[in-house]
C-alpha cells in the first residue's frame, strides 16, 4: 500500500508540474528534461501557486495542513503562492451533501430532519478533515454541525505510515538524522492527527478551552451541545465574526488592528503558560473576530499540552531571552540536557547572542525570519542540540502566531508585548501568590495525611525496619572508622614532613 501511495504522490506531483519547485537548478537539468519527456501529457497552463494548491488538495489532509502553515509565512513564501495557499484555510473542496446526511444518519440512527429543525446540506466551510454545516436545533439555537470526511482515517493512516518510512530513512541515511529525531517527531504529529479524527475528543477540547477563558474579553469559544456529539459529528453554538485575514474589512468595522495583534500574543502566552493547554492549529481559517475586537476560536482538533515542569522551564528561558541574559539561556539548555553535557557554556552563550541580538528591538517587518531560522539550525547543529518532540506542536504554533502577527501588524514588537505578561506570570508562580496557590492546592492532601502520621510513624519504627536501619548505621560507622584511620595516618605523614622542613 505504501508503494502505491508513493506512486500516487509522484503522479500528482508530475501532473501539476511540481518539479518546477525542485528541479530548476542547472545541476539537475538532465533530470528535469527526463521528467518533461515522460510527462508530456500534463497541463501547465495554470499559475504555479494554483497548481501547488490543487496538488496539495489532491494529496489529502497532511499535505493540506502543510500548505495551511506555509500560507501564514508570507515572509518565507512568494506572495503569489501564499495567496493561493490561503484558500486551503477554509475552502478545501467539500464532499457532497448526500454523504454528510449519510454520516448524520449513521451517527443518530435517524434522518437529519428528525434531529434538527433546519439543516443546510450545503457546507459553509470545508477543511482537510471535516466540513461545517449550519443548522438550527428544535429548541431554537443556531448551531454549527461539524462532520468528519468519510474515509479520511484510511488516507491519514497511509500518509502517516509513509512519513514513518521517510523518517526512518532520514535517520539512517543522514548523518544529522538522529539529532533531529524524525521518527519521534512523526510519532508526535501522528498522535495529534489521530485525536483530530475523534469529534468527541475535539468537543472535549473545545469545552476545556471555553472553561479556561470563561468571561474573557479577549477570546470567545463556542458552547458544545453534548447530546448531539459523536465520534463523527460535533455540534456547537454558531459564532458570528469576520475572518481575521480580512484586515481591511475589520478596519472598516472599527477594529483596532494593532491592539488585536497584541491581544493575540497575550492569548497565546496565556494558553501556554497559565493553562498548559493551547490551540495548536492557529491558522487564519480557524480564527474569527467580532466587531468589538474579540477573537473567536474554531476547530479544536489539534491541541497542545505542557507539563508544569515544561511551563516553568520555558517561561524562565523566555524571560532570560527577553532580558538578553544569554548565559542563563545557555545554562538552562545545558541543565535540561538539550545540549551535550560537555558543552562550554561561554561558547554556547556567544552563539545564542549572535543569533538573537540582531532581532531585538525590531518590529516584525524588519526581521528576516528565514535567515534567523537558518542561523538557529546552524547553531543547533554545531552544538549537537536535539529536537524535543514534546514541543513540536508548540514550535508549530509559534510559527503560526508569528506569521499571523506579521499580517495583522508588521510594526508589532513581539518581545516588548510578551515580556510584561511573562514577568507577571512568573511573579504569580514564584512570588507569594504562587506560594498561596500551591498551599491551597496541597491543603487537601496534607489534611488527609496528618491524621495518618502516627500510624505511618509506627510502621516506620517496626522492629524489622529498625534492624535494617541499625545494620546500615553499623556499616556507615565502620566505613567512617576506616576513613578516620587513614586520615590519621595522612595527618601524621604531613606533620612529619612539615617538621623536617621547619627543623632540618
Amino acid at each position: 500500500m505504501l508503494f502505491f501511495r508513493l506512486l500516487r504522490i509522484a503522479r500528482v506531483a508530475a501532473r501539476y508540474g511540481l518539479d518546477e519547485f525542485f528541479l530548476e537548478h542547472e545541476r539537475v537539468r538532465l533530470v528535469r528534461w527526463l521528467v518533461h519527456a515522460l510527462c508530456f501529457w500534463r497541463r501547465l497552463d495554470a499559475p504555479r501557486g494554483e497548481r501547488l494548491r490543487l496538488a496539495l488538495e489532491a494529496l489529502g489532509p497532511i499535505f493540506i495542513k502543510f500548505g495551511q502553515m506555509l500560507s501564514t509565512r508570507r515572509d518565507l513564501v512568494p506572495l503569489d503562492i501564499a495567496d493561493e495557499l490561503a484558500h486551503l484555510q477554509d475552502r478545501v473542496p467539500s464532499f457532497p451533501g448526500k454523504q454528510a446526511l449519510a454520516v448524520l444518519r449513521r451517527a443518530y440512527g435517524r434522518e437529519a430532519g428528525e434531529v434538527f429543525a433546519e439543516f443546510d446540506a450545503t457546507p459553509v466551510a470545508s477543511a482537510s478533515v471535516a466540513q461545517v454545516h449550519k443548522a438550527r436545533l428544535k429548541s431554537g439555537e443556531q448551531v454549527a454541525v461539524k462532520i468528519l470526511r468519510p474515509g479520511i482515517g484510511k488516507v491519514i493512516a497511509h500518509d502517516v505510515a509513509l512519513l514513518r518510512v521517510l523518517a526512518t530513512l532520514i535517520e539512517w541515511l543522514w548523518w544529522d538524522g538522529k539529532r533531529l529525531k524524525p521518527r519521534e517527531v512523526v510519532g508526535e504529529f501522528a498522535k495529534h492527527l489521530g485525536d483530530e479524527l475523534d469529534q468527541m475528543r475535539e468537543a472535549a477540547n473545545c469545552s476545556q478551552l471555553r472553561r479556561n477563558f470563561a468571561g474573557s474579553p479577549l477570546l470567545a469559544v463556542p458552547e458544545v451541545y453534548w447530546d448531539y456529539c459523536g465520534q463523527e459529528v460535533m455540534v456547537m453554538s454558531w459564532m458570528e465574526g469576520m475572518p481575521i485575514s480580512q484586515t481591511d474589512r475589520l478596519r472598516q468595522q472599527g477594529v483596532d488592528i494593532p491592539k488585536l495583534a497584541r491581544a493575540g500574543v497575550e492569548i497565546f502566552f496565556t494558553q501556554v503558560f497559565r493553562d498548559g493547554f493551547f490551540h495548536a492549529d492557529m491558522h487564519p481559517g480557524n480564527i474569527l473576530v467580532t466587531p468589538a475586537g474579540q477573537y473567536i476560536a474554531l476547530d479544536f482538533g489539534i491541541m497542545g499540552t505542557l507539563t508544569d515542569a515544561d511551563k516553568n522551564y520555558l517561561a524562565q528561558n523566555f524571560l532570560a531571552f527577553f532580558r538578553r541574559d544569554y548565559k542563563k539561556v545557555a545554562q538552562a539548555h545545558l541543565d535540561a540536557g538539550w545540549v551535550p553535557a560537555d558543552t562550554r557554556v561561554d561558547e554556547f552563550e556567544a552563539a545564542i547572542r549572535a543569533v538573537c541580538e540582531p532581532i531585538f528591538d525590531r518590529p516584525l517587518k524588519e526581521i528576516a525570519f528565514g535567515k534567523v531560522l537558518l542561523r538557529l539550525f546552524q547553531t543547533s547543529r554545531r552544538f549537537g542540540m536535539e529536537i524535543q518532540p514534546q514541543l513540536v506542536m508548540l514550535q508549530k504554533t509559534l510559527l503560526n502566531i508569528e506569521g499571523l502577527g506579521r499580517e495583522l501588524d508588521p510594526d508589532l514588537d513581539l518581545w516588548a508585548t510578551a515580556k510584561p505578561f511573562l514577568e507577571r506570570w512568573m511573579s504569580e508562580q514564584i512570588g507569594w501568590r504562587g506560594w498561596l496557590t500551591t498551599f491551597r492546592e496541597e491543603a487537601p492532601y496534607w489534611g488527609a495525611l496528618i491524621p495518618q502520621l502516627p500510624r505511618l510513624a509506627h510502621q516506620a519504627l517496626r522492629t524489622d525496619r529498625l534492624e535494617k536501619l541499625e545494620a546500615g548505621l553499623a556499616v556507615m560507622l565502620r566505613q567512617q572508622q576506616i576513613r578516620n584511620r587513614w586520615l590519621g595516618i595522612l595527618a601524621t605523614i604531613l606533620a612529619t614532613l612539615l617538621a623536617l622542613h621547619l627543623f632540618p
